[in-house]
């Protein structure tokens, strides 16, 4: 399928893939500033969240829907840059198409075979307890209170809500899709095979499981040490827009220099 997107800006493109409990709104704060430093931000909705509505039973591959929407907006060859689930999803899709990513920025991950920590298992169960009783609010509650730090500011709570809401409506309407056979395989195995230049990040209040995840995918990806988003949680770009941008304009200029198609 062919996800929604919202973009800014020529030159390089730079495709922003969003966390779990959010959509492409979260890149908001981000187009105008990756614009203006001469980079083509792309944002995209991915499967199942904002505006890219699944059909019952349908199955999903968004490494492959991401590829077959950047070929429709002529970004042959691109960066990655992820949050979350985000950065799951640029993960695929760099083992799809290797030749396709001139680098990764890659925040907040953990492998779904990690075990949780007990934080991460009581934002899992409140959520859920939540939901079963069919109360919402208290779901989009616990969401925001575990996905964001404490130092958020109201603005971004509201954002973070709003998002958090959409999301689980939707699942509620619909469930969650069913996922195609995940190209990563063998993990670590295949991403120590990787040649593509990468930089890991992790909030700063963020939950240990992300600290964990975050120096073993920079280990795999031989991409030296984690970066620390200071003063955010597990929304590292959300909570810190401005701060990122930062971080990821720094390394796309450290890349080497390519040619890249107007946008069409």
């Amino acid at each position: 399928m062919l996800l929604p997107s919202d973009e800014a800006g020529r030159g390089r493109p730079v495709v922003l893939l969003h966390a779990r409990p959010t959509d492409r709104t979260m890149w908001d704060a981000h187009l105008p500033p990756l614009a203006e430093a001469g980079v083509r931000a792309i944002a995209l909705d991915l499967p199942g969240h904002g505006d890219a509505l699944v059909p019952d039973r349908h199955e999903v591959a968004p490494w492959s829907d991401v590829l077959d929407t950047l070929d429709r907006l002529g970004a042959d060859r691109f960066v990655l840059a992820g949050n979350s689930l985000g950065a799951l999803v640029a993960l695929q899709t760099a083992v799809t198409a290797p030749e396709r990513v001139a680098g990764l920025v890659l925040v907040g991950y953990r492998p779904h075979d990690q075990p949780a920590s007990p934080r991460l298992r009581a934002a899992w169960d409140a959520e859920s307890a939540a939901l079963a009783a069919g109360d919402l609010d208290a779901a989009v509650q616990a969401g925001v209170e575990a996905w964001t730090s404490a130092d958020a500011t109201d603005e971004v709570r509201a954002h973070a809500a709003r998002m958090l809401r959409r999301q689980l409506t939707g699942r509620l309407a619909h469930g969650e899709p069913p996922q195609a056979a995940d190209p990563l395989g063998t993990g670590p195995a295949t991403l120590r095979t990787f040649t593509v230049p990468a930089l890991v990040g992790v909030g700063e209040h963020d939950m240990p499981d992300f600290y964990e995840g975050g120096e073993g995918l920079a280990r795999d990806l031989d991409a030296g040490r984690t970066v620390v988003i200071p003063g955010a949680g597990h929304l590292a770009p959300l909570e810190q827009p401005a701060a990122f941008c930062a971080l990821l304009m720094d390394f796309v200029r450290r890349l080497p220099r390519q040619s890249s198609p107007a946008p069409g």
